[in-house]
């Protein structure tokens, strides 16, 4: 069987309207059952599958406790957004060694690095990520698929997807085509499956149809085993924050899962805050007798076309009525609406694990240095453990991308390694350090060649060349 037929990525066509993932969920298990695969049913409880949508909707600025009229802060796209950026800021990684192989799967490698800030904030903001490479066009491509676009079957005692089901969908006039596409590890290798199916209502999948009715999906096999396979030939990331919406759950969860009730609070003071400053907009409260009435346009006609400055309004004549022509400048309380607001940012930062000051007034509220270092050692902690899973996905996604090399005998075998170098920057304040690190050397503790060392990138030997026998060393 040529393997290059047994995966497919996304075709880039139009989707239109994705169909929810508690819906995509129930028709996958009963596909799964019809099919008699020997495959469980997808391994999300309802509780993991309500969670995904809201954060799907929380992400795109969705959320359901926004009414009509209302907007998003945009808070959760920040929050995956900020971390996104802490965890790849300074990422530098490559595949090294001296084989064609090496090179090769490098420069596909580099190619996935290019795009990563991008897909780890999809995968932050919606709790766990699928890198799943796949033959195209004479080479490896990658795609990305977020939690709400995979659907894990099994998962073995350490956490690895050993089923799992991907779908692709796109809308054609008023029909709706979806790819299924099942992974399944067997002592033998990774079996693939390829279902097609046709619907007009997005409700369902629809009826089977063959693969060859879709262009771009003619040329896949229906089945196929990759052989050799000892593992799914994907590198999956998740958050690496305990699950507390279902502890059962080998998933991960949105980095902005914890601070959802607090999102909701701040969305609402957001919305107040804008609502002051329309309310209490200045206007001249003006009485409609004093107004040209155009009767061509059945309108009244404002001074000078100023209708947004101008409310007209019935008054009476008399003494002591209220004149023709008022003023309307009431006082605005922003400051309080605000400092509201700004608690709540804060409240999203300490459940987000993101230093005080990411998203909030840090102004607003007196810190000690101390409160500040501890502020800035959880985001620390949180960035350096989502850059530890990382990690582990992005080796997954090398070793399935030799799999795949290997595969379509696309260059021949050779050795290669792997080097990660993660910046912490985020926590070290670099002239701070220097400064200490000066004085260090002025008292005795540390060598002058070390300071070089450490500061000018030499190695020992050219450190120790550069300093002078005597102790007095221009820093």
């Amino acid at each position: 069987m040529d393997l290059k037929g047994t995966l497919a990525g996304s075709s880039g066509t139009n989707r239109g309207e994705k169909m929810k993932y508690s819906k995509m969920v129930e028709c996958l298990n009963k596909l799964v059952a019809e099919k008699s695969l020997k495959l469980d049913g997808i391994n999300v409880s309802p509780i993991m599958q309500n969670a995904i949508e809201l954060w799907d909707l929380m992400y795109s600025n969705r959320a359901p406790w926004l009414s009509k009229g209302q907007e998003s802060a945009g808070i959760p796209a920040s929050v995956a957004s900020e971390i996104a950026r802490l965890v790849t800021l300074e990422l530098k990684s490559e595949v090294t060694g001296e084989s064609d192989r090496a090179k090769y799967i490098n420069t596909i490698y580099q190619n996935v690095l290019t795009d990563l800030r991008k897909q780890v904030e999809y995968g932050c903001a919606k709790g766990s990520m699928v890198f799943k490479p796949y033959p195209s066009n004479g080479t490896i491509a990658v795609q990305y698929n977020a939690a709400d676009s995979f659907y894990p079957i099994t998962f073995d005692s350490n956490g690895n997807i050993t089923q799992c089901a991907f779908t692709e969908q796109f809308t054609r006039g008023k029909e709706i085509y979806t790819r299924v596409e099942l992974h399944s590890l067997t002592n033998m290798g990774v079996q693939v499956y390829n279902f097609a199916y046709l619907s007009k209502t997005g409700a369902n999948l629809g009826s089977p149809v063959s693969l060859k009715t879709v262009k771009q999906w003619e040329d896949i096999e229906p089945q196929g085993l990759l052989e050799g396979a000892d593992k799914l030939t994907i590198g999956f990331f998740k958050v690496p924050v305990a699950n507390n919406i279902d502890a059962d759950s080998p998933l991960g969860v949105s980095v902005f899962s914890r601070s959802a009730r607090h999102i909701k609070v701040a969305d609402k003071r957001y919305n107040q805050i804008d609502w002051e400053y329309d309310s209490k907009e200045a206007a001249i409260h003006i009485a409609t007798s004093l107004l040209k009435y155009n009767k061509d346009q059945d309108k009244f006609e404002y001074p000078g076309g100023r209708e947004r400055l101008y409310r007209n309004m019935e008054y009476n004549t008399g003494a002591n009525d209220k004149p023709l022509i008022e003023p309307y400048s009431p006082d605005i309380r922003d400051e309080s609406y605000y400092h509201g607001y700004n608690q709540q940012l804060r409240k999203i930062e300490f459940d987000s694990g993101l230093a005080y000051g990411t998203l909030s007034d840090i102004q607003e509220v007196e810190k000690t240095a101390e409160e500040i270092k501890a502020s800035k050692q959880r985001s620390y902690a949180t960035v350096s453990d989502i850059q530890q899973a990382l990690q582990r996905a992005l080796i997954d996604l090398i070793k399935a991308i030799d799999f795949w090399v290997s595969a379509e005998n696309l260059v021949p075998a050779g050795s290669y390694e792997t080097t990660f170098d993660w910046d912490d920057s985020i926590i070290t304040d670099n002239a701070l350090e220097r400064e200490q690190d000066r004085k260090d050397v002025a008292m005795g503790v540390m060598p002058h060649w070390e300071y070089r060392m450490k500061w000018y990138g030499e190695t020992e030997e050219q450190a120790k060349k550069m300093i002078p026998d005597r102790a007095e060393v221009d820093l």
